[in-house]
């Protein structure tokens, strides 16, 4: 049974002492100040929370009844107090309390094991076994934060944050569709997004020196350049930008965005991306200050390049077109450079379809450049995976069922910055050998 007292003499003549000891003794009781001010000074009212009442519960309401009797002919507020607080700490006390809890509510999780694996394949944009894979590998990292039986499972964390990455939706609407509140679906994109992060270098890499052969052979199909073992190019992702440094994201299209650099092979496989840079920053710039030159000078020595537009400088490891070509041979180089660097285009279009966060159709992301960069790296990881477990990318409206075999480039950020030509010798001595 819970008490509320509604008293003014509490209020009126400060009888500070009484209102503490009811409130210490008797943990039911709860003293409020009256609403409304008028003649009338004393109000009471006895609030049963309980279904049923025992004898004690009777015994203190008919006492109660007496003290709100007396103080109504009687002016001697302190002295019924201080009754009334006596009658009830003898008849309230605390073995007799019984707090009414209500039954927790849970709403329904998503399951897999009730979908069909088309279904799960463009809900997830990964088909039941990779999935059960990937929760198996981050299962260790998310079961650390379940502190109570009735915590959310693994497997429904990582089917969350994947709908919410492939769909682009705000966090509010995928709590809603995931079964849980807004701010555990934000936590649990912050611990999933954590977890996935620590198998970077598992998913992202370049390849290996035996890999070599495979992957120049990939690029010499596409347009007959050889010994290339990567495309780089550079791409927009739309956040909301931060309220310190709007201007520094705010790219030519009058939008904010991060520019993401990334170096793909002829099979679509991400093998570098740095997402942390904003669009104010050139590629070239970006370029110096990855891992990229240090890994290429590395892998010089087999005779291996990577392919750019103009907007990067030509180096020993790097080709770019030839601005403005003089002779056929050159009008042939830029033809086959253009064939196979195309590749790049069609991988960030593949990705963005794929992942629809990362593309303006799905919105700006309403997150720090900090987590931008996460979530952009975590679609990478998750976009190879793709490829490796040769999961086909199916739409809700595709053709022939849903499938998609190719997706063509949704955006061209290519900014013809002016470069510095630093190696002319490598790309003319390639211009020479191969398109005289």
């Amino acid at each position: 049974m819970q008490h509320v007292l509604r008293s003014s003499t509490v209020y009126r003549y400060g009888v500070q002492r009484q209102r503490s000891y009811l409130t210490s003794h008797c943990p039911t009781l709860e003293v409020r100040q009256p609403q409304f001010q008028g003649p009338t000074w004393l109000h009471f009212e006895l609030r049963h929370t309980y279904l049923g009442l025992d004898s004690t519960h009777i015994q203190a309401t008919f006492w109660i009844m007496i003290c709100v009797l007396c103080k109504l002919w009687v002016r001697t507020s302190e002295l019924v107090d201080s009754v009334l607080a006596v009658v009830l700490h003898k008849h309230c006390p605390l073995g007799h309390v019984r707090r009414w809890r209500h039954p927790p509510v849970y709403r329904p999780l998503v399951d897999l094991s009730t979908m069909e694996e088309r279904h799960v394949i463009i809900t997830y944009r990964l088909d039941c076994a990779t999935i059960q894979e990937l929760c198996t590998q981050l299962k260790p990292d998310l079961m650390s934060t379940i502190r109570h039986p009735t915590g959310i499972p693994p497997q429904v964390q990582v089917l969350s944050v994947l709908h919410f990455l492939a769909s682009g939706s705000f966090k509010k609407t995928m709590a809603i569709a995931s079964g849980m509140s807004q701010p555990m679906f934000s936590n649990m994109l912050s611990r999933v997004l954590s977890a996935l992060l620590k198998h970077m270098q598992s998913y992202v890499g370049f390849p290996q020196v035996e890999d070599f052969p495979t992957v120049k052979g990939d690029f010499y199909a596409l347009g007959h350049i050889p010994n290339i073992i990567g495309a780089i190019d550079g791409t927009h992702v739309a956040l909301v930008p931060p309220r310190r440094s709007e201007q520094v994201c705010r790219n030519r299209k009058s939008y904010h965005s991060m520019n993401v650099q990334m170096v793909c092979l002829a099979d679509q496989y991400i093998s570098h991306v740095n997402a942390k840079f904003p669009v104010s920053v050139d590629d070239a710039y970006i370029l110096w200050n990855s891992s990229i030159p240090y890994v290429m000078g590395q892998r010089q020595r087999h005779r291996v390049w990577l392919l750019g537009d103009s907007g990067y400088p030509n180096l020993s490891w790097l080709l770019n077109p030839v601005r403005n070509p003089r002779t056929r041979a050159e009008e042939r180089y830029n033809e086959a450079h253009g064939r196979t660097r195309r590749i790049i285009e069609r991988t960030f279009g593949l990705l963005k379809a794929r992942f629809r966060c990362l593309h303006m159709t799905g919105g700006s992301l309403f997150y720090s450049p900090k987590k931008v960069c996460q979530i952009i790296v975590a679609c990478c990881m998750l976009h190879n995976l793709a490829l490796l477990r040769q999961v086909p990318f199916l739409q809700e409206d595709g053709p022939d069922g849903g499938v998609v075999a190719a997706v063509e480039p949704v955006d061209s950020e290519d900014e013809e910055a002016e470069a510095e030509e630093e190696d002319m010798d490598n790309r003319d001595s390639v211009i020479e050998q191969y398109f005289q």
